[in-house]
C-alpha cells in the first residue's frame, strides 16, 4: 500500500505523462507516475515497424529537452520515439512506476484514490494520460463475423512479412490506413502482396509541403482564435487528411495507392460492394481509429454525451470534478495535444491549474 498522499498521480507514462510529469517536477509538486507498460515509450512501443513521424525531429519534442535527429531520416521512426522517450524519463529523473495497470479513480474524502494491480495511492489531484491507443475502435460492418479471414486493427499490425502471398484489404482513408497500404504496396519479396485499400471518401491529400510543423501552427493558430472567440475554421488540416511522409508519397506517385470506395458488406471470402462486385481476401485491416482509453475513471461518474465516450472539460480540467486532469487524448483535451510537440502547452497548463487548487 502506498498510504501518503500525492499533490498528484498521473496515470499513463507515455508521452502526454512525461510532458506533465515535467512541469510538475518544474512547480515543485509531490508527484507520481504510474504506467502500465513494462518499459518506457508508451504507445510509440507498439507502432509498427515502417511507422514515420508527421515532423522533423525539431517538431518532435517534449518540453525542456528537443528529440536529437535520426541519421538518414528526416521524418523519424517510430523505434526513434521510444528512444527518446526513455532518454527523456532518465534525464529528469521522473517518478515512474512500472508495471502498474490503474483498475480506477475514486473519490475518498479530500483525496482520489487510484486502484491498482499493485495497490492504492492516494492524490490531491489526478493527471489522466491514457491516450487512445490502448482502446481500438472496431467498426460494426454486416457480415462481418461470416468473414473467414483474419480480422487485423492497426493496433496490432507490424510488418508486411506477416501478410506475404496474401491478399489483404486497408480499410481507412487516414494516415494510418494510408501509411499501411503503402507499406503493403512496396513489400518487396518473392511472395506478392495483393493490395485493395478501402476510404469511406476519396482520399485527401494535404499538399506534399505540409507537414507536422504546418499542422501544429495550425492547432496553434486554432486555439488562439478559439481564445479570442473568434471562429474556428480549422486551419491547414481542413485541406485534406494525409500527410505524403516519404515512403506513402512514393508508394502514391508510382500509382500504388488508388483507393476503392467502402464495400457494403463482409461475406465468408472477402468484401461486396454496392455494385455487386466482390474481393476475395485473406485478411482485413482496420486502420479505423482509436476512442480515449477512460474506463479506469468510470467510478467517478463524469462521462456524457453521444455515446458517453467523452467527459466535459475546460480546458484540461474536468468540468464536474475540478482534482482531475485529462491530458493527450485529442484537440477536446487541448488543440495538438495528442501530439508530441503539442503536449507540452497543455500539459502546463494543468500543472499551472492544480499549483493553484493545491495553494
Amino acid at each position: 500500500m502506498n498510504e501518503r498522499p500525492y499533490d498528484t498521480v498521473v496515470v499513463g507514462g507515455g508521452q502526454a505523462g512525461l510532458a506533465a510529469a515535467y512541469h510538475l517536477r518544474r512547480a515543485g509538486l509531490d508527484f507520481v507516475v504510474l504506467d502500465a507498460q513494462e518499459r518506457p515509450g508508451g504507445a510509440w512501443r507498439r507502432m509498427w515497424d515502417s511507422l514515420h513521424l508527421f515532423s522533423p525531429a525539431a517538431y518532435s519534442s517534449l518540453p525542456g529537452r528537443p528529440m536529437p535527429v535520426q541519421s538518414g531520416e528526416p521524418y523519424p521512426q517510430a523505434a526513434h520515439a521510444v528512444r527518446y522517450l526513455a532518454a527523456y524519463e532518465e534525464r529528469y529523473d521522473l517518478p515512474v512506476v512500472r508495471p502498474v495497470r490503474v483498475w480506477g479513480v475514486h473519490r475518498d474524502g479530500e483525496l482520489l484514490r487510484v486502484e491498482g494491480d499493485a495497490g492504492s495511492w492516494w492524490a490531491r489531484t489526478v493527471i489522466s494520460a491514457t491516450g487512445t491507443w490502448w482502446r481500438p475502435f472496431w467498426p460494426s460492418v454486416p457480415g462481418q463475423r461470416a468473414f473467414t479471414g483474419r480480422h487485423v486493427h492497426a493496433a496490432d499490425y507490424r510488418n508486411p512479412k506477416d501478410f506475404a502471398g496474401q491478399r489483404v484489404v486497408v480499410v481507412g482513408g487516414g494516415n494510418s490506413g494510408a501509411q499501411i497500404a503503402a507499406d503493403l504496396a512496396t513489400f518487396d519479396s518473392g511472395e506478392e502482396i495483393s493490395l485493395t485499400w478501402v476510404t469511406r471518401r476519396p482520399p485527401r491529400w494535404l499538399p506534399d509541403d505540409i507537414d507536422g510543423r504546418a499542422l501544429f501552427d495550425a492547432a496553434t493558430a486554432r486555439r488562439r482564435a478559439l481564445e479570442a472567440g473568434r471562429a474556428d475554421t480549422g486551419g491547414v488540416a481542413a485541406l485534406g487528411d494525409i500527410v505524403a511522409v516519404p515512403p506513402v508519397r512514393e508508394a502514391r506517385d508510382h500509382g500504388l495507392l488508388a483507393a476503392r470506395p467502402m464495400f457494403t458488406r463482409l461475406e465468408v471470402s472477402g468484401p461486396v460492394w454496392a455494385d455487386g462486385s466482390r474481393q476475395e481476401a485473406d485478411a482485413v485491416i482496420w486502420a479505423t481509429g482509436f476512442r480515449p482509453a477512460l474506463a479506469h475513471l468510470a467510478p467517478l461518474g463524469l462521462r456524457s454525451g453521444a455515446g458517453r465516450s467523452r467527459i466535459p472539460v475546460e480546458s484540461t480540467r474536468a468540468r464536474d470534478e475540478p482534482r482531475l486532469h485529462l491530458l493527450g487524448y485529442g484537440d477536446w483535451t487541448g488543440p495538438a495535444s495528442a501530439t508530441l510537440i503539442g503536449v507540452g502547452r497543455p500539459a502546463r497548463e494543468a500543472v499551472r491549474q492544480i499549483a493553484a487548487l493545491l495553494g
